[in-house]
């Protein structure tokens, strides 16, 4: 294993048990999932979150669920990545979108927060936005005066909560694509 092969993904929510299957908080519930999968418990609270590590296929991964609310992500995100020497383009964050229905994979490099708080925190204190990122569709609001607040803090419906889990496999090898170096093909592959 290369030393400096090392990888943060970052499942993005609130930490309160109240947002536990809340919209905002599918970055948590993939990272979970993460976990699982990879035998990894994420319980060490340090950086404003919690944290296990892990190898996968060579890989070494820091799992990281950050515990400043959504807002304040970077928070949490950038003091650990700056702790294990982890460039911006090895941090995975793992985020709800709202543009996507539920289900729905978005993977892409690097750019905006796209209206994203949790986002934008990132890119402030990392000072880039050149990380990759799987945006989790959670479906849009069911009318423009549907409180937005309201919306992502809502839990899913049975339905919703199903085209999620089943996204969960792809979700994971979407990552190990990504850590292979081989992010255009998890985005040919995975976004839909």
């Amino acid at each position: 294993m290369n030393a400096n092969d090392i990888w943060l993904i970052a499942g993005l929510g609130n930490p309160e048990a109240k947002y536990d299957g809340s919209r905002h908080n599918a970055g948590f519930a993939a990272l979970d999932y993460l976990a699982g999968k990879w035998g990894v418990s994420v319980s060490k609270a340090k950086f404003q979150g919690l944290w296990g590590q892990t190898e996968v296929e060579g890989h070494k991964v820091v799992l990281l669920k950050p515990l400043t609310y959504m807002n304040l992500s970077g928070d949490s995100i950038a003091p650990l990545a700056a702790f294990f020497k982890i460039p911006a383009d090895h941090v995975i964050v793992l985020c709800d979108d709202i543009t996507q229905a539920p289900g729905k994979l978005r993977i892409r490099p690097s750019g905006s927060a796209g209206g994203h708080n949790g986002l934008k925190s990132i890119i402030a204190r990392l000072g880039s936005d050149q990380f990759p990122r799987i945006r989790i569709g959670v479906g849009a609001k069911p009318h423009p005066d549907y409180d937005l607040a309201d919306w992502v803090l809502g839990h899913f419906s049975a339905e919703d909560a199903k085209a999620l889990a089943d996204r969960y496999p792809d979700i994971e090898a979407a990552a190990r694509l990504m850590m292979d170096g081989k992010l255009g093909q998890a985005q040919n592959k995975y976004n839909r």
